[in-house]
């Protein structure tokens, strides 16, 4: 049987090619090579599954960091309301929390792929898992799809197959591997949405600990350019630190050395964190000048139980300099002021990250000049399109992730389909 349209990958993005395209008439197929679809949603969110983001469009485009400009046309196109709209059509109530975050009503991500499937089959989508897929070559009317199962062949293609973490849920790398053999540029993979690590092993002592209301700086050196600033929570882990802004940290820089051409070590850089960015610098010191009055009586390791969490002081302590027995009595001001530019700025070395097995999201894939922006079609390979993770795109956390990949998806679909009917078009007159 000739397909109109074969996606391979049913993922976020292949999922809602597979639904668009079957939409717009075309028949279509969609491939999987695990026993079930979808296995990375449902995983994000903790296993609730972000879905997408309720913001509006200039803040959905502040939140991605790479290649902005190449997905205004598929974001505009198919936006977290057509998202929000299919998924509550097809059986999955959704609600929006704090940051404009969207969720399942259940909280639970298999719900999400369930709606999606349902939106697949109803489209009119045929849906095949364990079928491996081992290459594309290209055939007189359009490609064939070789599988550990057989052949398929296909007027169109879409390649959703995803990115390089989490191999477990099918992105082992695949469509990397099909890209490079069609001879397309590939930019070189990389940790998005990551933890950090750091030089210092006084982290380890800190495992555990999650500060909220939390400011940190990104410098190129202790006293350098400031490279990304922000605020919200973190948590300090046994390697270095996690946490939504560190995570957000984490793609920005990797965007940051891409720029500069620059690896982690060349860059020397630096988390700048304030424990206490509520209070001015000199605020502080009026609130440590009544703690210490307050414990005066007191070893210094024993008057910061008002300031900081307890697993944090023996760190502090030491890191001051300051002889954990003396009586705060005296402390001089000298050493007050230390201990407040030490609660102001505690800095931390960034050695790299953890590994891209671990990433949220992978940074780089296809390089998006090989691509037409509105259709996601390859130049070099008409009929052949591909769309989410496989793509050098990605975003913050927040459910702009999931947005790019249904939104590229859509796009893939509706340009495969429209693609395959011309193809057909152009058969049916030539038999004439």
């Amino acid at each position: 049987m000739m397909y109109d349209v074969v996606v391979v990958g049913a993922g976020a993005a292949g999922l809602i090619a597979a639904g668009k395209a079957a939409e717009a008439g075309a028949r279509t197929l969609l491939l999987e090579k695990n026993e079930k679809v979808g296995r990375k949603i449902g995983i994000t969110g903790k296993g609730r599954c972000n879905v997408t983001n309720a913001c509006d469009e200039r803040a959905f485009m502040e939140n991605i960091v790479t290649n902005t400009r190449f997905l205004y046309s598929a974001c505009a196109h198919f936006k977290a309301q057509d998202v929000m709209q299919l998924l509550e059509i097809h059986g999955v109530p959704l609600k929006v929390e704090r940051g404009n975050r969207v969720f399942p009503v259940s909280d639970r991500a298999f719900d999400v792929i369930d709606g999606l499937l349902r939106y697949v089959k109803k489209a009119g989508a045929a849906v095949q898992t364990q079928q491996q897929v081992r290459g594309i070559a290209v055939c007189e009317q359009g490609f064939v799809i070789q599988t550990n199962q057989g052949a398929f062949e296909t007027r169109a293609a879409v390649l959703c197959t995803g990115g390089l973490s989490y191999s477990s849920t099918g992105s082992s790398g695949d469509g990397h591997a099909m890209a490079a053999k069609l001879g397309l540029e590939l930019i070189p993979g990389v940790p998005g949405l990551i933890p950090l690590v750091a030089n210092e092993d006084w982290c380890r002592d800190l495992m555990g600990v999650s500060l909220k209301n939390t400011a940190i700086r990104i410098t190129q050196g202790p006293e350098g350019k400031t490279v990304y600033e922000d605020f919200g929570e973190m948590l300090f882990t046994h390697f270095g630190v996690s946490g939504p802004i560190i995570l957000s940290a984490s793609s920005r820089i990797q965007a940051y050395l891409r720029k500069k051409k620059q690896s982690f070590e060349e860059a020397g850089l630096w988390l700048h964190v304030d424990l206490k960015s509520a209070l001015t610098a000199q605020e502080l010191d009026q609130r440590l000048l009544r703690d210490f009055e307050k414990y005066r009586t007191r070893n210094f390791q024993n008057a910061l139980t008002d300031l900081l969490p307890r697993k944090m002081i023996p760190v502090v302590v030491k890191l001051s300099g300051i002889d954990r027995e003396q009586k705060v009595s005296d402390l001089t001001r000298q050493q007050r002021q230390k201990v407040g530019m030490l609660l102001k700025d505690l800095r931390l070395s960034i050695r790299g990250t953890r590994p891209l097995e671990e990433a949220i999201v992978t940074m780089g894939g296809i390089a998006v000049q090989e691509l037409v922006p509105a259709t996601m079609m390859i130049k070099k390979q008409p009929g052949l399109f591909a769309a989410g993770e496989l793509l050098d795109i990605d975003a913050l956390t927040g459910g702009f992730n999931l947005q790019l990949a249904f939104s590229t998806g859509a796009a893939a679909g509706i340009g495969a389909a429209d693609f395959a009917n011309e193809k057909e078009k152009q058969y049916a007159e030539c038999g004439d």
